[in-house]
């Protein structure tokens, strides 16, 4: 008993310091059955401990353990998720102070994520493709459930008037060829080109040969089944690889969503490859989430979604694009319009949670119910919070210094 009532003090104190300046109504029930309200209004948001030891690992691991515990059905959370976002970047640090941060402040989960780094890096191929199949093998019928009919998995562009994410992400791809600037009969490389959106967008809509370098076996046999049911199967080609053994000299250059992927000792390997397969004033784009400098990577997202990921910093990408000769011509920050991507993912998961679980209810249970509902709702909200340190670039380069890209932004906004 006096156990349990110690818990619930150390918690009380723990909350009142993450969420108690919060305009969010939050009510926090213990497993003891007592209390803990930041505000004597209706509670927006219920947080329900079920067991001693996630009380106990929340006092540990603070917001990680909680994340934790609710995946492992220990904790409860009755409302939005991403209220609890929201009510901690309220109490939270201000943006200069988290761009100042560079390591994660909790010494515990900064040696989980040391750890992390050295069972799950990608230093060797072959991790980094057991990583990679990790997220995206797991049969297409999931991201069926909560991606457009596209089935583009990156960050859409939501320019005035857009109100369907169909169109959002139809906007992306034409706004990323504009940027590429395509020709017919130009060579294409997709650096991670998932289920083939761009590929199918470029070769159908701009005339190029494309290639897509992937090791990703699920999505490949997708993508080559749906460029021989649309008469394009001697227009794109796949590499089954990692992006370090990339083959072939490309006019134009593209990877979306995917440099996150190669991992933090490796970014130089990447932007190695991706000028070496570049033409000599060919045209790339960069779409990636980044830190704006470098500094630690989420561990939930490390350890639950994305093993071996790190976030970029904008500042070390420039840097080493710079060693390989790559000129920076454009660089456009959609922060924004990743919330509202994934705000539009996390809720056709949500709605269409349970074709997906009567697909496989084994594999599709409950834990992973709630770590996909934690994974989009709360980046959702941390691409949106006012000290939100998450960015989404698009860096558009030339290998070489360019002579005949335009000058100004006119051309990619022309109807």
């Amino acid at each position: 008993m006096r156990m349990e009532l110690t818990m619930s003090w150390l918690l009380r104190r723990i909350y009142a310091a993450s969420i108690g300046r919060s305009s969010i109504p939050i009510e926090v029930i213990f497993f003891d059955g007592s209390t803990y309200r930041n505000s004597s209004d209706p509670p927006e948001l219920k947080i329900h401990y079920k067991s001693r030891w996630s009380q106990l690992n929340s006092i540990i691991n603070h917001g990680w353990g909680l994340l934790e515990s609710y995946i492992s059905q220990a904790v409860d959370i009755e409302g939005d998720l991403k209220l609890l976002i929201k009510a901690n970047a309220e109490a939270g640090p201000s943006l200069s102070e988290k761009i100042r941060q560079p390591h994660i402040p909790h010494l515990i989960i900064r040696f989980r994520n040391f750890w992390h780094e050295l069972r799950f890096g990608n230093r060797k191929i072959s991790r980094a493709v057991k990583n990679a199949l990790h997220h995206y093998n797991r049969g297409n019928e999931i991201f069926w459930q909560y991606l457009d009919p596209s089935m583009t998995y990156t960050c859409a562009y939501w320019k005035k008037g857009t109100r369907s994410l169909a169109d959002a992400q139809k906007n992306k791809l034409d706004h990323v060829c504009r940027k590429l600037m395509l020709q017919p009969g130009e060579k294409l490389i997709d650096v991670g080109g998932g289920w083939g959106a761009l590929l199918f967008h470029a070769c159908e809509k701009y005339g190029v040969i494309g290639t897509n370098v992937s090791p990703t076996i699920d999505q490949n046999q997708w993508l080559a089944k749906k460029a021989r049911e649309k008469g394009l199967e001697d227009k794109i080609s796949i590499q089954e690889k990692d992006f370090r053994q990339v083959t072939g000299t490309f006019d134009k250059y593209a990877s979306l969503g995917v440099f996150e992927h190669a991992g933090k000792g490796q970014l130089r390997d990447w932007i190695r490859s991706m000028a070496g397969c570049l033409k000599e004033g060919g045209i790339g784009l960069l779409h990636f989430i980044a830190h704006d400098r470098p500094m630690d990577t989420e561990f939930f997202i490390r350890k639950h979604i994305f093993p071996g990921g790190y976030l970029p910093g904008l500042s070390e990408t420039i840097d080493i694009m710079a060693e390989y000769g790559l000129e920076i011509l454009d660089i456009e920050n959609l922060r924004r319009h990743y919330s509202l991507t994934l705000d539009a993912w996390a809720k056709n998961f949500e709605q269409n949670w349970e074709a997906l679980h009567r697909c496989n209810c084994d594999q599709f249970n409950e834990r992973f119910c709630r770590t996909w509902k934690a994974y989009l709702n709360f980046c959702a909200e941390c691409f949106r919070t006012d000290n939100a340190i998450l960015r989404l670039y698009q860096i558009t380069f030339s290998k070489g210094n360019t002579t005949t890209y335009p000058m100004d932004r006119g051309f990619l906004y022309q109807t």
